[in-house]
């Protein structure tokens, strides 16, 4: 199925570049491997490359690269914990200051990974209230 029909939500709300890099991986990944869930990690492991999750909808990063850990390691390593679209790479700075875009509570007196896990509830929440 052509990555227009099978494409979340939260793309929908996202830049038309955030769409494109996401369903042309997506097509391939489908060419590739077949219709499913595979398809869909590899289209989202494409789009953490160069966006972020922020609220419900993605963002450009300022820098490409991977998003954290798992995503370094690459399609070798297929198990293991995302941070969810938060670019758990970015900087502390970044990281706070996203939580200040998203009126996180508590964000001053939080570690870098405890900003990570609270950006990335807070995108759980933006996106199941954008749902509805």
């Amino acid at each position: 199925m052509p990555a227009s029909k099978e494409m979340p939500s939260t793309l929908r709300r996202s830049s038309k570049k955030a769409q494109r890099t996401w369903g042309k991986a997506h097509d391939s990944a489908v060419d590739t491997y077949g219709e499913g869930e595979r398809a869909h990690r590899t289209a989202f492991a494409a789009l953490k490359h160069t966006h972020e999750k922020v609220g419900d909808h993605w963002e450009q990063k300022d820098d490409a690269g991977p998003s954290d850990k798992q995503a370094a390691r690459g399609a070798s390593s297929r198990r293991g914990k995302t941070a969810g679209g938060v670019d758990a790479n970015a900087s502390k700075k970044h990281l706070y200051e996203l939580a200040q875009r998203m009126d996180i509570p508590g964000r001053s007196s939080m570690s870098k990974s405890e900003l990570v896990d609270a950006l990335e509830k807070a995108n759980r929440k933006e996106t199941a209230k954008a749902r509805r």
